[in-house]
């Protein structure tokens, strides 16, 4: 419910439900529902414009995924802490935690993992100005997108005419 909170809007009720979670996940010892508790709390707070507090709990979600042994929540989970350093405008570093991620996407053989991947490498590429690199990974994302029947895909393509063609 917390989620459906989040995208209405309403992040102080998400709050207090992914706390809820959180709270029953540690009581029960259920590690994987602990970490989707702290990643969704990152979530609500990259959406209230708090990279920061975002990035702390996106941090303690990579832990638990990576304890657990969970390739695709720790691929996730590096994904997110990508986007919340690239929204506090650490590109660079925003491009390290999007390259580990597209690292153990391809390991693991998850494509949709993969292709928001390679999208979001391509937005940090174009905000550093290497723009022919930023078509590229985008072109890349584009094709699984298209192979995948991902609804995402037009957005892609739009994207990808603007650089293009300006």
């Amino acid at each position: 419910m917390g989620i459906a909170y989040n995208h209405l809007g309403e992040q102080q009720h998400a709050i207090r439900l992914h706390k809820q979670h959180l709270s029953i996940a540690c009581e029960i010892h259920d590690d994987l529902g602990e970490a989707h508790a702290l990643g969704n709390l990152g979530t609500t707070y990259g959406a209230m414009g708090e990279p920061l507090r975002a990035i702390e709990y996106f941090e303690q979600t990579l832990e638990k995924m990576q304890a657990i042994g969970d390739r695709r929540g720790e691929a996730a989970s590096l994904g997110n802490l990508g986007n919340a350093y690239g929204n506090l405008g650490e590109t660079s570093r925003a491009m390290e935690f999007g390259e580990r991620r597209l690292a153990i996407s391809r390991a693991i053989r998850d494509r949709q993992g993969e292709s928001v991947a390679l999208w979001n490498l391509s937005l940090m590429l174009d905000k550093l100005g290497r723009r022919d690199e930023a078509v590229a990974r985008a072109e890349a994302a584009l094709k699984i997108k298209e192979e995948i029947e991902d609804p995402y895909a037009a957005k892609i393509r739009k994207q990808l005419d603007i650089w293009k063609n300006g």
